[in-house]
């Protein structure tokens, strides 16, 4: 028996964006197969095929104009694939919030019900122009992305940390340290022991370099909590964006250096 192909990735919401399917739209809209299938039908029932001939070609101009109009994009594609993202987008927190613990998932939804109130707010400020307020609300919007993917490292970091027996290893390092002081004698005993507890250390530290970056990564969700709360404190009274913009661009420079953090310490427990 032949083996299962296996299932294609499932497309997120940025690569939807990116590559919106306008041709798969265009053809699978209900207006579109209602007349397309009923001038099919038509045909067959009338034993025409002029019909049928007609409605092939309808569809083929149809589908080579329609993916590329300006207006039906603003009026309709645009609608259409924001909804679609919108629920890919669901799908893709959930499975996210899943990986972490209740109370990290309370975090969580909490921080996202305060991008939408800075948001609502921002909308009633008349001081804010729409161009403006756009470049600032897309920066929240990864600042709320960039938390939960830090908190998924956590946790995973917490999780690793939870598995090791720090006690045992230090242990193995006495252990070892007496074998290296009492192998003087013998070379390759000595050299032995020597790689041994060079790699002990080397686990040492490597698991220092975890605790430090939780210990970072912790404070800065922290900081962006508190931040997202200010600025939702103040927003009412802002004469311009550009007020919000200081302290949001301050904390994605805090969360860059985050990232590059954790890109290090993965490639440490790898």
């Amino acid at each position: 028996m032949a083996a299962p192909k296996p299932s294609s990735p499932a497309v997120t919401a940025n690569q939807l964006r990116a590559r919106p399917p306008l041709v798969k739209l265009a053809f699978a809209n209900p207006y579109n197969l209602s007349l397309f299938t009923g001038a099919l039908a038509a045909s067959a029932l009338t034993l025409n095929p002029v019909i049928a001939v007609a409605a092939l070609g309808a569809e083929a101009l149809w589908l080579l104009h329609a993916p590329g109009s300006r207006t039906l994009k603003r009026l309709v594609w645009d609608k259409k694939i924001e909804r679609m993202c919108a629920a890919l987008e669901s799908r893709e927190l959930e499975a996210k919030l899943a990986l972490i613990d209740p109370r990290e998932q309370k975090r969580v939804r909490t921080l996202i019900a305060e991008q939408v109130k800075i948001d609502q707010l921002a909308a009633q400020n008349p001081s804010f122009s729409g161009d403006l307020m756009r470049d600032e609300l897309v920066k929240s919007k990864e600042l709320v992305g960039a938390y939960i993917d830090m908190a998924l490292t956590c946790s995973r970091y917490e999780r690793y940390l939870g598995s090791i027996d720090l006690e045992e290893i230090e242990r193995g390092r006495q252990t070892w340290e007496t074998r290296l002081r009492s192998a003087k004698e013998d070379a390759r005993e000595a050299d032995l022991a020597k790689k041994n507890l060079e790699i002990i250390n080397r686990r040492k530290e490597k698991i220092r370099e975890i605790r430090d970056y939780i210990k970072v990564a912790r404070g800065q969700l922290d900081l962006i909590e508190n931040t997202f709360h200010l600025i939702a404190d103040q927003i009412v009274t802002m004469q311009s964006p550009k007020e919000m913009s200081g302290q949001l661009d301050s904390l994605l420079s805090g969360v860059e250096a985050v990232r590059s953090a954790a890109i290090e310490t993965d490639r440490l427990l790898a």
